[in-house]
Order: C-alpha cells, then sequence, then structure tokens
C-alpha cells in the first residue's frame, strides 16, 4: 500500500471525444501528429477527414483500416485482440488479427503491441459507435435482418465492451477513442448528453473508464472542443486532470497528452506550458483557416 504522496500520476492518458457528426472529432484527434506517431485503427472511413492534415504530419499517421460490415463484423475481435495488449499483426487486406491468409501469401501487415509502453505514440479508436455495431453483428450474426436483441444479446454487449473499455483504461499508452453523441436520463433525472456505447445505460456509466471526455460541437461557425466538468449542464464531460479545453482559443490535445497545463486556473495563465500551447494552438487554427 502507498500514500498518495509517494504515488505518481500516470503518464499515458485516455481520452474519449464525442459529439455530433463534422463536429471536428476525427481532425482533433489527428492533429495530435504534430509532436507524436499516431496509429489509427479506423472502423468507419474517418481517415479520410485526416487527408486535409499537413503532409508532415500524415507521415506520422500509420492508418489501419478495417472494413467491419453486418455481414463481417470484423471490427470488435480485431479491437479486442489489440488492446488486451498482446503481440500481433493486423493484414491491409482484410483489417483481420493474425490474418492466416496473409501471413501465407505474406501480404502486407501493421504489427500492434499496446502492451508495451511507447509515450512517443498514441493510438486512436475511431469510432466507439461503429465498435457497437460490430458488437451487436457480432453476437446476433446468423440472424435474419429483423431479429430483435434479447435480454441476454444486450447483456452480451455490454460485456463486450466492458472488456475493451476496461483494457483501455489499464493500457499503459496513450488512447483516444471516439463515439457519438447519445441523450439520456441521469441518476438524478435530468437529461444529458453522453457518449454513444451500447445500451442507454452502458452510455451513461461509459465516461468513468477515461482521463479526459472532450464533447466536440460547432458553435457560431467555430469548432470547440469542451473537457471542464461545469462547461454544460446537459453535456457530460470532465478532466482528471483539471484541463478547459473550451478557454484555450484553438484546442489541442497534444498538452494533455503531454501533462503540460492547467488552464481551469487563471493564475496559470502565464506559465511555460501554457505559452507553448498557445503557440501550438495558434498554427493549428492557421492550418484549419485555409
Amino acid at each position: 500500500m502507498a500514500k498518495l504522496s509517494t504515488k505518481q500520476a500516470n503518464k499515458a492518458r485516455h481520452i474519449l471525444l464525442f459529439g455530433p457528426p463534422k463536429s471536428g472529432k476525427t481532425q482533433l484527434a489527428g492533429e495530435i501528429a504534430s509532436d507524436y506517431d499516431v496509429v489509427d485503427f479506423d472502423f468507419e472511413n474517418g481517415s479520410d477527414t485526416l487527408q486535409k492534415l499537413p503532409m508532415e504530419f500524415k507521415e506520422r499517421v500509420e492508418v489501419i483500416s478495417i472494413p467491419d460490415t453486418r455481414g463481417n463484423p470484423i471490427g470488435i475481435t480485431t479491437a479486442l485482440h489489440a488492446i488486451k495488449g498482446n503481440p500481433g499483426s493486423i493484414c491491409d487486406a482484410h483489417g483481420l488479427w493474425n490474418c492466416p491468409k496473409c501471413k501465407v501469401s505474406g501480404a502486407s501487415v501493421v504489427q500492434v503491441n499496446l502492451g508495451v509502453a511507447d509515450l512517443s505514440k498514441a493510438y486512436i479508436f475511431d469510432s466507439l459507435t461503429q465498435l457497437t455495431n460490430s458488437a451487436i453483428a457480432h453476437i446476433t450474426k446468423g440472424q435474419p435482418d429483423d431479429y430483435k436483441l434479447t435480454y441476454d444479446d444486450w447483456g452480451n454487449l455490454g460485456k463486450l465492451l466492458d472488456t475493451f473499455l476496461s483494457y483501455v483504461q489499464q493500457c499503459p499508452n496513450h488512447i483516444i477513442v471516439i463515439s457519438h453523441e447519445t441523450e439520456v436520463e441521469m441518476e438524478d433525472g435530468k437529461m444529458k448528453l453522453v457518449p454513444t456505447a451500447g445500451t442507454r445505460n452502458f452510455s451513461r456509466n461509459t465516461a468513468k473508464y477515461f482521463d479526459e471526455v472532450i464533447y466536440c460541437e460547432v458553435k457560431n461557425k467555430k469548432h470547440i472542443a469542451a473537457s471542464s466538468t461545469g462547461y454544460s449542464n446537459s453535456i457530460l464531460t470532465g478532466s482528471r486532470g483539471g484541463f478547459t479545453l473550451e478557454t484555450s482559443g484553438s484546442a489541442s490535445l497534444v498538452p494533455i497528452l503531454k501533462g503540460e497545463i492547467v488552464v481551469a486556473n487563471p493564475l496559470t495563465q502565464n506559465t511555460p506550458g501554457h505559452a507553448a500551447a498557445g503557440n501550438l494552438a495558434e498554427k493549428l487554427a492557421a492550418m484549419r483557416n485555409k
């Protein structure tokens, strides 16, 4: 047993980005390539958005395309193999974990090992919404199109998502998970927008697996990213590190990954870390406005 005064905070950051479609989630995640090597698990062609990144950023992004469909729900199985931290490979042709066909043919594969910490790298899972759909298709594979999920099916869905997110929570590497939004009734009876993950009850509690829960939206024709607990009474956001992205001008996840700044306290506004973040924000804002 260790005293809190001697315990160091986990340096690996686990971030959940959520919001409506076209709100800048994938772009915000991809922009960390300014400072990090990125592995993008792309389940719904979100990487097309990253074509807007500067060439030097794109050179640092490795895309793993996983063609997940209702008839071939490989997304959830590939994601589970990867996040559990065992070394393996994912083939370019099929998005399969340790694909036997590609192993025999010598086709191109990406080596993955999330069990070994490398904080110069970050992993993006885009998106949790598609992983939910993949898990449902996996559970109901072979059933007719009009099949309705049973109580046991919903239970199995919760188990699959809990397994994936529990490994995210304990992963020794930087992880960014992207999701869409859904409105649910919270325990206090109030309605809130929360990340989409399985059932409404599961979605309501998804934030517990992450250090930072960030909401992306478009306001007054500008992309906004919000992370503080007090951002909105109707949107679930929060930051264990105390980051307040909505006050930082042009938001960036890089300071969060580096643990450089806490901007919630105005007394920190003139720190060197905050100045560095401000310079990065200016560069990103200029890039987005091109």
